[in-house]
């Protein structure tokens, strides 16, 4: 009932649209603070790495292992792809245009940031970007997908050419019972 509410009730899409230009600003401001600041992921990836061990680790194990053996070695991928990341999806959420998926793109940085032992902002900013994600449309109504997701669609979806498909057969055999005659 409430994610029916969410993705088709009016007042809902204004609600959401507050929501989701916070969130993209709040993005935005991180992406560009660093990629105009010289960031690098080392440091924060060393850190998380470092967060792991002890009586009470903040970071699981195989978390820890990817960070080491995944990440570490690819620190300059993630050098440029961590605020360009976060500058895309801020922008996405301003703006209102592929809004379902920039919100979801944050979910998945502000979980992994939540993996490496940071919470900060992550856990608020991810539960209203699940918020986003379950009213799909309706959070992007008042933005760029009003006119950018019908688009999207069209050129997606075949023409009909005046064609209507055969509807698919119906199989109105009942379901016996084992012994059933």
């Amino acid at each position: 009932m409430f994610n029916n509410w969410l993705r088709t009730n009016k007042v809902a899409c204004y609600l959401l649209t507050i929501v989701r230009i916070y969130l993209g600003f709040t993005w935005i401001k991180g992406g560009i603070e660093k990629l105009t600041g010289g960031f690098d992921a080392g440091g924060f990836l060393q850190g998380a790495i470092a967060k792991s061990t002890g009586e009470h680790p903040a970071v699981q194990g195989w978390w820890a292992a990817f960070l080491e053996h995944a990440a570490m070695p690819g620190v300059k991928f993630f050098n440029v792809l961590i605020p360009l990341g976060e500058t895309l999806v801020g922008l996405g959420l301003i703006l209102g245009t592929f809004t379902t998926f920039a919100a979801l793109m944050g979910m998945v940085m502000n979980t992994a940031f939540l993996f490496s032992g940071t919470v900060s902002t992550n856990a608020q900013m991810l539960i209203l970007e699940m918020f986003i994600v379950v009213a799909a449309a309706n959070a992007g109504r008042i933005g760029l997908d009003f006119w950018v997701m019908p688009y999207v669609r069209k050129l997606f979806h075949k023409k009909d050419n005046g064609h209507t498909p055969a509807p698919a057969p119906h199989n109105n055999m009942k379901h016996h019972t084992k012994g059933a005659a």
